[in-house]
């Protein structure tokens, strides 16, 4: 989805190309990209692990994965990426209810230094609007900031272009307004207290900027558990609220694909902290009794 519209950072991505059949790594293999079979499908599903914000030159996807979208019949996202009404109609719901701003929610110290680091290092909203918003948000877009790159994307933009290409559907597991919804639950003084412990962080750029790369260099080398272990510890509210965020969501993603996937082969692009641990969509599908297993793959080689 969005890239605004997620909470803060998720996991990790692993992919290989190979010329004829998909390639099966060792069960403990670090993994993204995965196949659902067995338990009666007539063909296979997979499930691939995003990051909703990335440095352009690290989105690249493998010519394997690309293969598994030409090869499928649909590709579902957690929202539906390819309805532009829906994305437009949660606009209002980006922003906090009853007129409630950062100003009502902070200290008049606290207020000045998120509004003085907004100021410096935004320019996507004027501070005067993005006081409105909900404060998770707020986080998200600073942390994009951050990123030492010229240019940004999501994973899942990458994989939209080759559906969209290949003239695949595109669907939503939930809609925008769901997720806006479950934010929106998150108490503002909650979200208010982590932005400003945020920019109290960011005050260390040298070291949060170092934190970070740490992170997706565990993304890029799919080392899934340490991705998985520092989103808790770099996200507090993502761990609070990872039943309502992340288990609960889990749940009801598997009782749709139970559904959908004895009809046709899709592909599941989804922010990778959904499919580990055993709440993840890889544990639950297995307890539902389908074959889940890990594919090899191989990110392009960055031109120097």
């Amino acid at each position: 989805m969005n890239r605004y519209t997620v909470i803060l950072i998720s996991l990790i991505v692993f992919v290989f190309a190979c010329k004829q059949k998909e390639v099966e790594v060792p069960a403990q293999g670090n993994s993204l990209l995965w196949r659902v079979s067995g338990n009666g499908l007539e063909k296979p599903s997979y499930l691939y692990g995003t990051v909703h914000i990335i440095c352009s030159e690290d989105a690249a996807l493998s010519e394997n994965f690309k293969k598994i979208i030409r090869k499928a019949d649909e590709v579902y996202f957690e929202v539906d990426l390819d309805n532009m009404a829906e994305m437009m109609s949660v606009l209002d719901k980006m922003k906090m209810k009853g007129g409630t701003t950062l100003e009502t929610l902070l200290g008049q110290d606290d207020f000045e230094k998120v509004k003085q680091y907004v100021e410096d290092n935004s320019s996507i909203l004027p501070f005067s609007e993005m006081k409105k918003y909900l404060p998770i948000l707020v986080s998200t877009i600073l942390v994009e900031q951050i990123m030492d790159c010229d240019e940004r994307t999501g994973i899942e933009e990458e994989v939209m272009e080759v559906a969209k290409k290949n003239k695949k559907q595109v669907h939503g597991l939930e809609s925008s307004s769901y997720q806006f919804s479950l934010m929106d639950s998150i108490p503002y003084a909650e979200q208010a207290k982590e932005l400003v412990a945020f920019v109290d962080s960011a005050a260390n750029e040298e070291w949060l900027k170092a934190e970070m790369d740490k992170f997706y260099d565990a993304y890029l080398e799919q080392d899934m558990e340490k991705v998985e272990k520092m989103t808790m510890e770099m996200d507090p509210t993502l761990t609070k609220y990872a039943d309502m965020l992340l288990y609960n969501r889990n749940r009801n993603w598997v009782v749709k694909l139970k559904e959908l996937m004895p009809e046709k082969s899709i592909v599941v692009a989804v922010g990778a902290g959904h499919l580990p641990g055993k709440n993840g969509l890889i544990d639950l599908l297995k307890k539902e009794g389908y074959d889940v297993t890990p594919l090899e793959n191989n990110f392009p080689k960055k031109k120097k």
